[in-house]
């Protein structure tokens, strides 16, 4: 199997090569799950036919295809795939830009997401650069495998392993997925964007304990951004 299985139809005009994608959402277009549970040594059969899907407008597709390059590159080391996060760091941070998506039942939600403060030096709530280095406060881009749940400064949390050379500092740098003040919506009703994290995927309490529900020990997350 690939994560490509299902794939885009057809190629948009406005969406280029990568055409058009589920919206009810994403599953047609970025995981085909049953695949992902057939073992490896087994052929995956073509499909008989590739359905017309349509456009989840929120998510851009550059960000889709990234993330569905990188699930392919780390397969192997991705132990559940009914649920992949996907993180759109092209979006300010008053927007929802972090996507969990169900591969079973094809649902989307999203969440806000905090990025780090040496990401944003101005607090301008746009990514402005990423970086992998120890120290920097940054955003790190690229695949994240959710390595396991503990209990710390900011209640239960997630640590992640990167997985490319562009986050491979991730264990080193405490890159973790937690909950905090700072990431609520009232935030950006009272300044018009979120607070800043040391390079964490912060989150608000309620979308906080969706994704340690759903993205636990073993799933994969992709975070980057458009241009």
């Amino acid at each position: 199997m690939s994560f490509t299985r299902r794939q885009v139809i057809e190629a948009g005009a406005a969406t280029g090569a990568l055409g058009l994608m589920a919206s009810s959402p994403l599953l047609a277009a970025v995981i085909d799950s049953p695949e992902l549970r057939r073992r490896p040594d087994m052929a995956a059969p073509e499909p008989a036919a590739r359905p017309r899907v349509m456009v989840d407008p929120t998510v851009d597709p550059r960000i889709v295809a990234r993330a569905r390059a990188s699930f392919d590159r780390h397969r192997a080391q991705i132990r559940h795939a009914e649920t992949v996060g996907i993180v759109d760091f092209s979006k300010v941070s008053s927007e929802p830009r972090f996507y969990l998506l169900d591969t079973n039942s094809g649902r989307v939600t999203r969440h806000f997401v905090s990025h780090g403060r040496g990401s944003d030096p101005g607090h301008t709530g746009f990514l402005q650069q990423f970086s992998n280095r120890i120290g920097s406060e940054a955003t790190s881009e690229g695949g994240y495998l959710i390595s396991n749940y503990y209990d710390g400064r900011y209640g239960r949390s997630m640590r992640v392993n990167g997985l490319d050379p562009s986050n491979s500092n991730a264990e080193a740098r405490a890159i973790v997925v937690h909950t905090a003040w700072y990431a609520e919506p009232d935030v950006i009703a009272q300044q018009g964007r979120l607070g800043r994290s040391e390079g964490c995927f912060a989150l608000p309490q309620r979308s906080h304990r969706e994704v340690l529900a759903r993205l636990g020990p073993g799933h994969f997350l992709y975070a980057n951004r458009a241009a």
